[in-house]
């Protein structure tokens, strides 16, 4: 007579939901390291600090992006896969808290000094890239989630979620610059942003970033 097993082993991912996501991954390598490099210049050159503080968000985002595309690797240990992304997903949230606190003196600092930035058109044209750009990689991210039944990548499609509530908060605040004249709305955005980036350090800590990837079954 053969016992049968109790606990059988999780069935292997599809390797076809894996390379999809690993493809929406490189993607979003590539574009937030874009996305950061155009946004510093162009928030040093303006002196905006809420274009600066979007920059180093997408610094962080990079980072994110990469410990998840090292994860949806085929064939890795899920006590080591999920032991290492928590630990680094734990440092992405240290690093995010330590962004919204300086994000939050600058803001201070540049509405008491009565700071005024340049305009900035690279700033705005980069805004609105990202507010049609990133919408749509969440929604594919959701998608390979669901299918995958990947808590992971589901966390990272919300990233991408706040990269655009981000874009678009920055993109209020170049144009009142711009159009208006309204020289206080850059930091009033960047200190918007804060919030939001505090939420994404909490979730890092919590290690919500982190969560073991188990496929649905079949």
């Amino acid at each position: 007579m053969v016992t049968p097993d109790l606990h059988p082993a999780p069935s292997p991912e599809p390797a076809a939901l894996l390379a999809q996501g690993r493809r929406l991954e490189h993607l979003t390598i590539a574009w937030n390291a874009l996305e950061a490099a155009a946004s510093l210049a162009a928030g040093i050159l303006a002196g905006s600090i809420a274009l600066v503080g979007f920059g180093l968000d997408s610094v962080l985002e990079t980072f994110s992006a990469i410990v998840l595309l090292w994860r949806l690797r085929p064939g890795i240990e899920p006590q080591a896969r999920e032991r290492i992304e928590s630990k680094a997903h734990r440092w992405v949230g240290v690093c995010f808290l330590a962004l919204a606190a300086y994000i939050a003196v600058e803001s201070v600092w540049g509405l008491w000094q009565h700071l005024v930035p340049e305009k900035s058109i690279l700033g705005i044209a980069i805004a609105v890239a990202a507010i049609m750009v990133m919408p749509m990689l969440a929604t594919s991210k959701r998608r390979i989630a669901e299918k995958l039944g990947s808590k992971a990548l589901r966390s990272d499609s919300r990233q991408a979620d706040f990269c655009a509530y981000l874009s678009a908060t920055l993109l209020v605040g170049l144009m009142l610059n711009w159009l208006v004249g309204w020289w206080w709305a850059d930091a009033v955005a960047a200190l918007v942003m804060v919030p939001v980036i505090v939420v994404e350090g909490v979730d890092g800590l919590r290690g919500k970033g982190c969560a073991d990837c188990t496929p649905k079954p079949e």
